[in-house]
This record gives C-alpha cells, sequence and structure tokens, in this order.
C-alpha cells in the first residue's frame, strides 16, 4: 500500500477516481489502485465517457452488440455506461459491505439536459437506479433549483444520490436539506432512513474563473477558501440537533465530496487541493494524473480547518463578487455538462454509423 495515500485514508479521507474506462476496468489498473493506492471509489461524467469512446477501439464490439439489438443513442450509451459502472461496483463491493455503505461506491450521471426539468429528472433518476441493480451505485443529480425537489424525491424514494454542481456554502446547505427533508419524510412513513448520499463541491473551477482578474498574491486561493467555508456549514449541519435527531432514527450522514480537484494552474503544485483540504469526513475525487502525482509525494498531512472570512474581503477589493460567481460557475457547469453530452451523443452516432458501414 502507498505510504502517502494510505496516509490520507487514514487521517480519515476517502480517495474516490474520477474516470472509467472500459481498458481502466479490463487491465486491472483500477484493482491495482484499489489495492495499492487506497481508492475507494469512483465518480463519471459525460465528458469521461465521450474521452473513453471516442479514444479507443475498446467500446466497439458493444456497440455492434447493442446495434443489431436496435438500440441507439442515449439508450445505447447508458446501456455501455451501466456495463462499465456495475463492473466497477462490484470491484468496490468488498469495500462498501466492510464499511457498512460508507464507502465503495461509483457514480452515474442523469442527463445534464434534464438539469432544469424536475419531473424528468426524478423519473430519469428511478429508471436508472433500478436498471443499476447494484446497491453501491450513486446517481447523480445537478445542485440546481430544479434538482433540489428531485434530490428529495429521490431520497424519500430510497434512491442514493450524488448531488453534483455544487459551488457554495449556500447551494450546498441547499442541496443537504432537501437530502434530509427526503430522509425525514422516510422516517415519518416508518421506511429505513439508510440512503446513501454525497454532496460534490467544485473546488478548481473557482480559481479558473478569476485567475485573470485577480493579483498574484490572490492567485489559487480562493477555491479553497469557498471549500473551507463550506466544510464549516457541513461540519455545523452534522452538529445540529435536526441531524442529531435524524441520525438518532438511524439515518447516515451525507458526506461532503471535493470535486474538480485536478491543478489548472502550472506554477501551482501538482497536489494543491488535496493537501489544502486534507480535512477528516471527506472525500477527495480526484483525475488519474492527481492521483499519481499524490502517490509519489513524500511530506503530506493533515490540512488545517480555517474557515477564514478575511480572505472573501480581500477578493471583494479586487472586484471579485463571489455570489455572481457561483451562479456564474453553476450556469457555466450545466452548460458544459449539457455540451459534452451533446458531443458524447454525437460520438455515439459517428461510431455507430461507422460500424454499421463496415458490416455494409
Amino acid at each position: 500500500m502507498n505510504r502517502t495515500t494510505e496516509k490520507l485514508h487514514n487521517i480519515g479521507q476517502s480517495i474516490w477516481l474520477d474516470n472509467i474506462t472500459r481498458r481502466l476496468l479490463a487491465s486491472g489498473t483500477l484493482l491495482s489502485y484499489i489495492q495499492e493506492l487506497s481508492v475507494t471509489g469512483l465518480t463519471s461524467n459525460p465528458a469521461i465517457f465521450d474521452y473513453a469512446i471516442k479514444g479507443s477501439n475498446d467500446y466497439d464490439d458493444a456497440i455492434r452488440r447493442k446495434l443489431d439489438e436496435g438500440k441507439s443513442g442515449e439508450e445505447l450509451f447508458f446501456e455501455l455506461a451501466l456495463e462499465d459502472l456495475r463492473q466497477a461496483a462490484d470491484l468496490f463491493r468488498t469495500v462498501y459491505d466492510r464499511t457498512e455503505g460508507v464507502d465503495g461506491w461509483v457514480s452515474l450521471e442523469v442527463s445534464p439536459l434534464l438539469a432544469h426539468n424536475t419531473t424528468g429528472t426524478l423519473a430519469a433518476a428511478k429508471v436508472l437506479h433500478n436498471r443499476a441493480e447494484r446497491p453501491n451505485l450513486f446517481i447523480k443529480i445537478p445542485g440546481t433549483r430544479e434538482g433540489l425537489p428531485a434530490i428529495e424525491e429521490a431520497i424519500f424514494a430510497g434512491i442514493s444520490v450524488n448531488v453534483t454542481l455544487l459551488f457554495s456554502a449556500r447551494q450546498y446547505v441547499a442541496a443537504a436539506e432537501a437530502y434530509m427533508r427526503g430522509v425525514e419524510r422516510r422516517i415519518a412513513a416508518g421506511l429505513n432512513p439508510d440512503v446513501g448520499s454525497v454532496a460534490s463541491l467544485f473546488v478548481s473551477r473557482w480559481d479558473v474563473a478569476v485567475a485573470q482578474k485577480v493579483p498574484e498574491v490572490l492567485r489559487d486561493k480562493l477555491g479553497i477558501a469557498v471549500a473551507q467555508k463550506v466544510y464549516g456549514a457541513y461540519r455545523s449541519l452534522l452538529d445540529s440537533p435536526r441531524w442529531q435527531r435524524i441520525q438518532n432514527a438511524g439515518a447516515r450522514p451525507q458526506r461532503l465530496l471535493w470535486a474538480s480537484t485536478g491543478v489548472k494552474d502550472p506554477k501551482a503544485s501538482d497536489i494543491l487541493y488535496v493537501q489544502a483540504l486534507a480535512l477528516p469526513s471527506t472525500i477527495n475525487t480526484m483525475p488519474e494524473a492527481t492521483l499519481h502525482a499524490l502517490a509519489v509525494h513524500q511530506e503530506f498531512g493533515e490540512a488545517q480547518f480555517d474557515n477564514d472570512e478575511t480572505i472573501f474581503s480581500s477578493f471583494a477589493i479586487a472586484g471579485i463578487d463571489t455570489d455572481v460567481v457561483a451562479a456564474q460557475l453553476l450556469d457555466e457547469g450545466v452548460e458544459s455538462f449539457a455540451k459534452s453530452w451533446n458531443e458524447l451523443l454525437d460520438c455515439i452516432a459517428s461510431k455507430s454509423a461507422a460500424l454499421k458501414a463496415v458490416v455494409a
């Protein structure tokens, strides 16, 4: 076991991989990450699948079979994705069982085109949850205004949810409250309140958004400051009488997950966000490059919780309105995921046409 990644695990933070490909599974690489680098979960998104399918021939045989079955487009993609994620879920099943569902999860996203459609999101979440046939698979639902009621209803229906596209403390709290409402309704209905969930805060996109607008001294500091503020809200929520009552009824905490932790600034440390956010009771889902970078670092320790609001004053003086930027990042995130989704479906269509032409 790698000493550095194991140290992060011992701090109380889970390492998840922000990637999945058929080759990663078939080559045994994911299994080696589990056994050697303390990886205990996995996340996916449309861009990851687009890159995996477009960049290799690994999916060609499966696409041919599904074309022969009359499948295409979105239906064909979800079958491919579920094949990969079921296999990954099975690799993590030992972790899931050992931790009694705290860890060992994989995630699959509903269509990003439904980000502002509550009814459509909930219907898609139910379908994917039923098709997954794995207890350790999260359905990813965005923390948009329309996504919040879908999150509550999904939790009430017993569907485990990864709340994605969170950018601020306000947005995180709204998502956490949607989760709690769903659990409280299950308790009132006499249902098992133990429904897994994580809340995914996107970190590095903050620094990318303001990089050209702030002085050098503030560079690469806003994402960490926002994450620390969210961590404070997370800990306060877990200490609240409301949550204590829910937990006493048998529920488990919705864990806080750091997403978008790959470093975009070439001048910064390659584990900038990992080191700064090595905080207990959280998850860091990281790209493979960041995982490998972490594995070779020798000096690594627990981060200090520092919810210092004065840093935001410095950004305000520099002309940064964090409320405006948070709203902008959410809009851009929804737009970016939708763009990736359309590119993914275009990739599926072009691959399908090329494979059909070879047969003809």
